[in-house]
């Protein structure tokens, strides 16, 4: 299968299970091999006593591209380690636009980077992803899960 057509695939097959980002209203603009982008309007309910948008919901966008990001190779992958640099603040009503990027990927293992950043280019955070792969696939023929991942 081509690799844009197997990448646009596996983001589906997440998608019809991610409530989490559905429920933010997170929507992915881009799907490619090892490259995505997904853009969220920073609502009321997610500014905090600063009056600016929480950094959970920041990161939670950071690694939501991430996420799409290293599963487009119909592997299922998780998180294994992330970190974040918030340098600028995030409002209500912002459009955050998060784009995650491959910079490393071999055996199980791969570095992803995630630059997030407002309508006007301004960046809110960078944020960097160590992916792992588990068992089982996300398209049709998928293997069972078991407890053990490593």
């Amino acid at each position: 299968m081509d690799p844009t057509v197997l990448a646009s695939a596996c983001a589906g097959a997440m998608w019809a299970d991610d409530s989490a980002a559905r429920h933010l209203g997170i929507s992915l603009s881009e799907v490619t091999p090892g490259r995505a982008v997904a853009t969220m309007t920073i609502t009321e309910t997610m500014v905090n006593g600063h009056d600016m948008c929480h950094g959970g919901y920041i990161f939670l966008l950071a690694d939501t591209a991430f996420a799409y990001a290293c599963n487009t190779y119909d592997q299922r992958t998780v998180a294994q380690q992330c970190t974040i640099n918030f340098l600028n603040p995030a409002r209500r009503g912002d459009v955050l636009t998060a784009t995650a990027e491959e910079r490393y990927r071999a055996g199980r293992s791969g570095i992803y980077d995630v630059m997030v950043a407002g309508e006007d280019g301004t960046r809110i955070v960078e944020f960097r992803g160590m992916s792992r792969t588990i068992k089982g696939t996300l398209l049709e023929g998928e293997s069972p899960q078991s407890g053990d991942e490593s």
